[in-house]
């Protein structure tokens, strides 16, 4: 690859480029919280309550194991953007090479020590017997998918650090389109449960890694370069690789202990109200994951811009994806407002849990406005590979959560867990956001 393939003038940034880069992202994204959704929905059409309770404890805890090693995909966006937007193909390859080695090690480790996982994650949890016996079964079959699961982090932050989020998406449905179709045949065919919706998610993430490996070889040619071991083993690199990896690994613990906290106090309330806050996630997570689609969009161009050390290109690459971020916030607020009761009818049958679900959906509706600026500030943040403001800032986050958590709940029920959560997104936010002039400043020109 050679420098002229990089994006280096402001012009070559516009509303139709975001929207190339964002719009396959959003699409695979969706169909993330589409499939956790599915998950719900299979189990949450069961009899007993108690069974959607154990896939979200379950779910819970490998959202907690996973995304504590998210870095393994924003790492790898920012460090291969960059290299990308440089015109460096040896180490675009070298970026995919390093994370791949990392996560299929770090995935056989959680494969080994599921046992001691086990002990931990249930010791901390407090929900019924009934919950948690059907929680434990589900862990023990999924874990044997963390090798897959983690490699499969890598190729996204790939993906996207090369701007070919078409390849992303292609990797997403195929996994949750495959994990969608079992989880009906496994449930809902078979009769298997809890246990149906693990082995379904099981084999998908395989099924997914293995199209991501196919993509890679299609997309290898296009980038140019070797695959170079004196570049996978650079010294500097891999000790700014670890410094990156490992702020991003803290700010993913502060954020995962945030979200397995809001859990285990809903698990404190009763099955009902878990089993409430779980339906409600699931407005969340689609929020979440839409809003993504134009921070992952950030990460790519932002990478590039500033390995192709152009500051105005930066900022462009800034102000439009931040416009459709609001813009599209807007717009989940207004699908919200119009068919949230159409949507917790078809996560959950169970009379109790759709009424206290709407009992909470207020907070639902206040999400899209507030979490938005969070979302698309950590996107900007990773394709600067400025993680350590990213860890002191969710290290701040946390802390007010917890306060408010405190304070609040014991007067407010779970109003003031929600109350809590809303607050960190906030938090969030404010603490990027002052330093980004910062950011923006350290951004030298090439001429300079």
């Amino acid at each position: 690859m050679s420098g002229s393939d990089s994006v280096t003038a402001e012009a070559a940034i516009s509303h139709g480029r975001v929207w190339r880069l964002a719009g396959p992202i959003i699409l695979s994204n969706i169909t993330v919280p589409l499939l956790g959704a599915v998950d719900t929905a299979v189990v949450g059409h069961l009899p007993e309550a108690y069974h959607l309770g154990a896939v979200a404890v379950g779910a819970m805890i490998f959202n907690f194991l996973y995304w504590a090693f998210g870095f393994l995909r924003m790492g790898t966006t920012g460090f291969t953007a960059q290299a990308y937007g440089a015109g460096d193909g040896d180490e675009v390859r070298a970026n995919l090479a390093r994370a791949l080695l990392l996560a299929v090690a770090l995935g056989l480790a959680m494969v080994a020590l599921q046992g001691p996982i086990v002990i931990v994650a249930f010791g901390l949890l407090e929900a019924s017997p009934q919950v948690e016996l059907s929680a434990r079964l589900y862990v023990v079959i999924r874990i044997w998918a963390a090798p897959a699961a983690l490699a499969g982090f890598a190729l996204l932050g790939w993906f996207i650090g090369i701007q070919n989020t078409r390849a992303a998406l292609l990797v997403q449905l195929a996994m949750n389109g495959v994990n969608i179709v079992l989880d009906l045949i496994f449930v809902l065919g078979f009769g298997w449960g809890v246990a149906g919706v693990a082995v379904a998610t099981l084999i998908a993430q395989y099924a997914g890694l293995g199209v991501g490996l196919w993509l890679v070889r299609h997309n290898l040619s296009r980038i140019g370069g070797r695959f170079r071991n004196a570049s996978i083993w650079h010294g500097r690199r891999l000790r700014r690789l670890f410094a990156v990896n490992f702020d991003i690994f803290l700010r993913s613990l502060f954020l995962l202990f945030a979200s397995a906290y809001f859990t285990a106090q809903g698990a404190k309330q009763g099955d009902v109200v878990l089993a409430a806050n779980a339906v409600l996630l699931n407005f969340v997570h689609f929020l979440a994951f839409g809003l993504d689609g134009f921070a992952f969009a950030a990460e790519a161009l932002i990478g590039s811009a500033i390995g192709a050390r152009n500051r105005a290109l930066l900022r462009r690459a800034v102000r439009l994806t931040t416009i459709w971020a609001g813009l599209c916030a807007l717009a989940y607020l207004l699908v919200y407002l119009v068919a949230s009761g159409v949507l917790i009818g078809l996560l959950t049958s169970v009379p109790e849990v759709k009424q206290a679900a709407v009992r909470y959906l207020p907070w639902v509706l206040v999400a899209p406005l507030v979490a938005v600026w969070s979302y698309q500030l950590d996107g900007i943040f990773i394709g600067a590979t400025r993680t350590a403001d990213m860890r002191n800032g969710m290290a701040i986050a946390l802390a007010l959560f917890l306060l408010t958590d405190q304070l609040c709940r014991p007067l407010m029920g779970n109003d003031g867990l929600w109350l809590a959560m809303t607050v960190m997104w906030l938090a969030r936010a404010l603490t990027l956001a002052v330093r980004y002039p910062r950011l923006e400043r350290a951004v030298v020109p090439a001429s300079a």
